[in-house]
């Protein structure tokens, strides 16, 4: 009889306990990770910072600026460990600061911002709206509705309803290709980045979107799952940057090779297999990714062309690339599964100037391997 998955039984696998960790010791790790990055008193670790009574903000901290790809990644960490008040915080900082009301990207939320609130440019990224409309549906979910930007379920489908039908008015761009269906790097462009594929994600939205954009997130879905799988290579499972559509690496600016965006990929593949299990998840991809990854040193990881060949330039974010590798066994299993678990458990979370995107991977990967990422459906 074929296992339910988690969103049809509502159990989330705990891995770090199948693999004879203490339940004791995963519920202070998660406890003690989350603290060390959103409170003060750990300021080596620590990537949330407060403004005055109502404003909070994820700080990139190796680029000294704040992204819609971290504000939305707090949020939806925040409302997985129902942290409300820091979830208002970071979306009132993201409403006040990042969403445009003019221009060709209105509706959309400029993807970086100087700390004190000042754009740094005025063009969105993807990855950024896909994750506050998931984390908002999760809050309206979890915690309910309230008024203006509280209105969290209204946001995110005027969001999504964005993301799919601007430009048919001549006013701009959407973030999705209307006729593959596949997200976009940026809205401007006709290429993907392999990393921004959230089919998990798509499979609520067409549940929760606005009913005419329902059909459009179902087909997304589906088209996500198969892109995820022609863009890895065949035999390492590397996945470039950025991609064309027909899932080769495009290498505009020297992004076509496996690198940071790409680490996602992992963690990608690994949710939608434990939230849906669907037939056309493309689990062999994270097979062969720890595979390949399981006989190098942690010490001496690179970047590397999909086929697996290393440069000489050094992962920028490792301990990143380790937390990817290990939520990776919740699609896999085997030896190599439990070793990249074994490892994730054994690494601390990153001290000093990058430690902003491989603290992120972290938490989204321990959240993730404790049974403790998950779908919040309405009440």
């Amino acid at each position: 009889m074929k296992k339910l998955s988690a969103f049809h039984s509502n159990h989330y696998r705990n891995l770090l306990l199948e693999y004879g960790y203490d339940q004791t010791e995963i519920d202070t790790k998660v406890k003690q990770t989350w603290e060390m990055l959103f409170h003060s008193d750990h300021p080596d670790t620590k990537i949330y910072y407060e403004v005055g009574n109502d404003l909070g903000y994820m700080l990139d901290t190796g680029n000294d600026d704040v992204r819609t790809e971290g504000m939305s990644y707090g949020m939806m960490m925040a409302v997985q460990m129902d942290e409300k008040d820091i979830f208002d915080r970071i979306w009132n900082w993201s409403m006040k600061y990042m969403y445009m009301e003019e221009g060709e990207n209105a509706g959309y939320f400029a993807w970086s911002c100087a700390p004190d609130g000042t754009k740094n440019a005025y063009g969105p990224a993807p990855d950024g709206e896909e994750y506050f409309a998931m984390a908002l549906f999760f809050a309206s979910n979890r915690w309910g509705d309230g008024e203006g930007i509280y209105q969290y379920s209204k946001h995110a489908k005027d969001l999504l309803h964005n993301c799919v039908h601007k430009g048919e008015n001549n006013d701009g761009y959407p973030m999705w290709n209307p006729d593959n269906k596949l997200i976009k790097f940026v809205p401007s462009v006709e290429f993907s980045d392999p990393s921004y594929h959230i089919p998990h994600f798509y499979e609520l939205f067409a549940l929760w979107s606005y009913e005419e954009d329902r059909t459009f997130w179902k087909e997304a879905a589906e088209a996500s799952r198969h892109y995820i799988a022609k863009a890895a290579h065949p035999i390492t499972g590397l996945s470039p940057e950025y991609a064309f559509y027909d899932g080769t690496p495009n290498h505009i600016r020297g992004f076509g090779h496996f690198f940071s965006d790409s680490y996602r990929v992992a963690c990608n593949i690994a949710l939608d297999y434990e939230w849906f299990h669907d037939n056309s998840c493309p689990v062999v991809v994270n097979e062969k990714l720890q595979a390949f990854f399981a006989d190098k040193n942690p010490e001496d990881f690179r970047r590397y062309d999909i086929a697996g060949e290393p440069f000489e330039e050094k992962s920028l974010h490792p301990v990143g690339l380790i937390a990817t590798n290990a939520m990776a066994s919740l699609s896999t299993s085997g030896e190599n599964a439990k070793k990249c678990v074994d490892l994730f458990w054994n690494t601390p979370v990153r001290t000093g100037n990058r430690r902003y995107y491989d603290n992120c991977l972290y938490f989204f990967s321990l959240l993730a391997l404790s049974g403790n990422f998950k779908i919040w459906k309405p009440q």
